[in-house]
């Protein structure tokens, strides 16, 4: 009897909303789509794949799943070296493992869900002579190749709604206050929230800040009458003299200051130039928990069932994406070589600043 077709499907990376959703997009199409299909969940990531943990998924792991947030798998991040190899913590080569693993069970193709990371350590399993197909997941929408992520959208509401319930208090209190959301590199989810929710000035790792244009506007919104200031912040804000510095480097910069993160920092600056009572508020992790909005449920089930169909007809070494409203497979080395910044012409830029949203600039 031949031998059906198997699937191994892993989540990789920090999780967020929709991974569940699209496992179930992929596993209930592809049960569709092809008679006798195997499907192997790994757990916790590419952990799974490197140690042998992984189960033979039956129907009832794909049912109920569509409006969990985090994954049924589990997840984790592996040490990368660009280009070269994923590697555990004394920088052994973990592709011989992966690779025994995959040979051993028989798959003619692996699932990887992740982020900008996952995608350049799967082209690496690609090269190694494994099938892959992607899946791009993120808050921050930074992956290069598709429109939208499957969690970006769940993250903007959350940050919205954060940024919502601080306008009463910043109002009543006649306080500055600046609400840092994530997005190390590109400011997509920082500027759809600070715009859904109404922030005074939204700083962005794209448009590097000039403190004294900060201090002008929040001076503005005093003289017409204007008595708080909200600032949406991305955690990779960067002022015009910190631009030069490495990553680490501003790190030291703001540990030697005694600030945890940029808003800490910048907060205490505002607060001493302006003598206004100056707060901050991180929702951290909330971003990437609970349910995932209807959007993102069916988003991610498009690019899951997207993938069904990929590997129906054998098209291995893409990742899946949306572009101007069309799913398309994307070829994994595009996806894995790039980086989607947020560009500082983009119409939503122009848009901000036509209702008076300020960046610092």
């Amino acid at each position: 009897m031949k031998r059906g077709t198997r699937v191994g499907l892993i989540t990789s990376g920090g999780d967020c909303q929709g991974l569940n959703a699209a496992i179930r997009g992929v596993g209930k199409a592809l049960r569709r789509y092809l008679d006798n299909v195997e499907l192997i969940g790994m757990f916790d990531g590419y952990r799974g794949l490197i140690e042998g943990d992984y189960k033979f998924m039956e129907d009832k792991d794909f049912s109920g799943i569509l409006m969990e947030g985090g994954t049924i798998l589990g997840t984790s991040r592996q040490r990368y070296i660009p280009g070269k190899a994923i590697v555990d913590e004394d920088g052994n080569d973990l592709m011989p493992a992966m690779l025994d693993t995959y040979n051993r069970l028989n798959l003619d193709c692996l699932v990887i869900m992740g982020g900008n990371g996952t995608q350049k350590s799967a082209k690496l399993l690609m090269d190694a002579g494994m099938n892959v197909i992607t899946l791009p997941k993120t808050i921050d929408n930074d992956i290069w190749g598709t429109d939208t992520t499957f969690g970006f959208q769940s993250a903007v509401d959350i940050g919205s709604n954060v940024i919502d319930y601080i306008h009463s208090t910043a109002s009543s209190h006649s306080r500055i206050f600046l609400v840092e959301l994530m997005g190390r590199d590109a400011g997509w989810l920082t500027l759809h929230a600070g715009i859904a929710s109404g922030a005074d000035i939204i700083l962005i790792p794209e448009i590097p800040y000039d403190l004294p244009k900060i201090l002008s506007a929040i001076e503005y919104r005093r003289k017409h009458g204007r008595n708080y200031s909200i600032i949406a912040v991305a955690e990779g804000a960067v002022s015009v003299t910190d631009k030069s510095l490495s990553e680490e480097e501003r790190r030291r910069v703001k540990e030697a200051a005694g600030h945890s993160t940029i808003s800490y920092h910048l907060a205490s600056e505002l607060e001493k130039l302006t003598g206004q009572e100056t707060r901050v508020t991180v929702p951290g992790h909330y971003q990437r928990g609970g349910p995932p909005c209807p959007f993102d449920r069916v988003l991610a089930t498009q690019f899951g069932t997207a993938a069904a169909r990929l590997i129906q007809e054998k098209r291995y070494g893409c990742m899946v994406g949306i572009q101007k409203g069309s799913i398309v497979a994307v070829p994994l080395e595009d996806a894995a070589s790039r980086t989607k910044f947020l560009p500082a012409d983009h119409p939503l830029i122009q848009t901000a600043r036509d209702v008076g949203i300020f960046f610092g600039d």
